[in-house]
């Protein structure tokens, strides 16, 4: 959410609503780096530092300067920032929608064809219409081609298929999720594919695994808080502070950013890659003492895990994948 508000700040200055402020990481949780001062004309510097006076206004900007030969960082303010674990939970899959690509026409098959037995053209087909996915999401028109529509396979396949390499093995062994997420972060050309045993193995090592045991981590803590009788209530932004909820609470801040380059740059494998470090970072956060401790936890940790819930949630139901509570 974050990030397509500071978008939409970022062109609004520049008088380029049609362009894209290419935001990359700062040098700490909430800082964030564009480089469109280097394609505005005129020395980047100049058009760095213009930029940035415009952008002082804004009350959730706490600094905006230019940095090195041209780029423009910004610094959001600590409460901007931490409002991200209850602007989140309250947005549901909304949080992660923007309008980066608004006026942008995409076309795409109605549904993935999944029953390929071939890796690389299972891959091909899921990408093309997790594009699309994604491109809605962050604002683009989309047109459903009825000729490239297909049913996906059923979920399970009974008995084994005899392949033990084939596509089909796999969706029988570790199930359709994990051979989902495998997939769907498999970048083009990629010419090994995984091993139905490697995707299926419960283990933080097994991305397709962390992702949805981060989403079952923050579900936990919410749920032995309700036990207890605990419920998230009042919200004092001072009190997330920790580095690893500050790591947390930036990377929940690309979320709508992530989508929609994924989407510009026709790559899902970047967006699940990004879903992947938001799961190693809510995984670090949930473990610490500040959410085991559950009779004690605070309301503003409750807030943090039910919007790094959400984040997961609305991330893996862009990937049509579950997101269980439990694992």
């Amino acid at each position: 959410m974050l990030t397509a508000e500071l978008r939409r700040a970022i062109l609004t200055a520049a008088g380029r609503l049609d362009a894209d402020p290419l935001l990359r990481p700062g040098p700490g949780p909430g800082r964030y780096a564009s480089s469109l001062p280097f394609r505005l004309g005129g020395p980047p510097a100049q058009a760095a530092a213009a930029l940035a006076a415009r952008l002082t206004n804004e009350p959730w900007i706490a600094a905006a300067e230019p940095t090195g030969p041209g780029y423009l960082t910004v610094t959001v303010t600590r409460e901007a920032l931490a409002g991200l674990a209850t602007r989140i939970p309250q947005a549901g899959p909304a949080c992660a929608a923007s309008d980066a690509l608004h006026g942008r026409t995409v076309t795409a098959p109605a549904a993935a064809d999944l029953a390929e037995q071939d890796w690389p053209g299972a891959r091909a087909a899921l990408a093309a219409h997790l594009t699309a996915r994604l491109a809605a999401t962050a604002g683009a028109t989309i047109i459903f081609d009825a000729e490239r529509s297909v049913v996906p396979a059923p979920a399970s396949l009974t008995p084994a298929p005899a392949e033990p390499d084939s596509l089909a093995y796999a969706r029988w062994y570790a199930g359709p999720d994990s051979v989902r997420f495998a997939l769907a972060r498999m970048p083009p050309g990629h010419a090994e594919p995984p091993r139905a045993a490697q995707i299926a193995r419960h283990l933080i090592a097994n991305p397709a695994y962390a992702v949805r045991y981060a989403h079952a981590a923050a579900a936990a803590v919410l749920r032995w808080a309700a036990a207890l009788g605990s419920v998230p209530a009042g919200f004092s932004p001072r009190l997330l502070t920790a580095p690893p909820e500050l790591a947390l609470l930036d990377a929940l801040s690309w979320l709508p950013e992530r989508v929609a380059m994924a989407a510009r740059r026709g790559r899902p494998d970047e967006f699940a890659g990004y879903l992947e470090e938001l799961a190693a970072r809510t995984i670090d956060t949930m473990s610490t003492t500040g959410f085991t401790t559950i009779s004690s936890i605070s309301s503003e940790r409750l807030w943090l895990a039910d919007a790094a819930r959400t984040g997961l949630a609305a991330g893996l139901g862009l990937l049509g994948i579950s997101a269980p509570n439990r694992l």
